[in-house]
């Protein structure tokens, strides 16, 4: 089992913890991943984008001119798609993208990106994310301390209302819950800060 210091926020180690080989030392699946990311921006897209069909772009559907003896080409209706202003032939129209992903394929992703991610060596493990202050400039300045520069993602279950508060207005800082982790947020940013509790839970639910 993999054993990884504990900081405090001012980045001085406190302790170890030990942490599960099948969620922090998984085989990393890369197509797995590539898949459970697909899955979860496939969910994010409106769907709502719409073009018009020739029953629905304005015009009257009368015949411009008579059959034959003009000259001109045969036409029928002023809304036909090879008109300019005409209607739209196979564009789009309003979907769901989203789909069905196996819960097995989910879990097997989010193992390989935590263990991707440990790897790379941008996993950290802090006491605690309580805060006494809900200041944001004392909280950056923690964040500094921990080398966290630019996206960082903080996994805490304690639902610290300082924390929220402090963290809301900084650029490129997320905070989730460990039930809300997904692989499209791992490999999102740069520094992913886990408290002790919140790592110990993951790495006994997921197992």
């Amino acid at each position: 089992m993999p054993k990884v210091d504990v900081v405090d926020l001012e980045n001085k180690v406190v302790g170890t913890v030990e942490l599960s080989d099948a969620v922090f030392a998984a085989p990393v699946n890369e197509a797995l991943i590539y898949q459970a990311v697909h899955h979860y921006t496939a969910g994010l897209r409106a769907g709502t984008h719409k073009t018009k069909t020739r029953a629905e772009v304005s015009g009257c559907g009368r015949k411009l001119w008579k059959q034959k003896g003009t000259g001109r080409a045969r036409i029928g209706s002023v809304r036909s798609p090879v008109w300019r202003h005409g209607g739209t032939v196979h564009g789009p129209q309003p979907r769901d993208y989203s789909y069905h992903l196996p819960k097995k394929m989910q879990l097997g992703a989010l193992r390989s990106a935590l263990t991707a991610r440990f790897n790379d060596g941008v996993v950290t493990v802090v006491k605690s994310l309580e805060l006494q202050s809900h200041k944001t400039s004392e909280f950056v300045g923690s964040l500094k301390k921990l080398g966290a520069k630019k996206k960082i993602l903080l996994i805490d279950n304690s639902g610290d209302k300082n924390l929220l508060l402090s963290s809301r207005n900084i650029a490129g800082v997320t905070v989730i819950k460990s039930s809300e982790i997904h692989p499209y947020h791992l490999l999102g940013h740069e520094k992913v800060i886990f408290s002790e509790k919140t790592a110990v839970q993951c790495s006994e639910v997921l197992q």
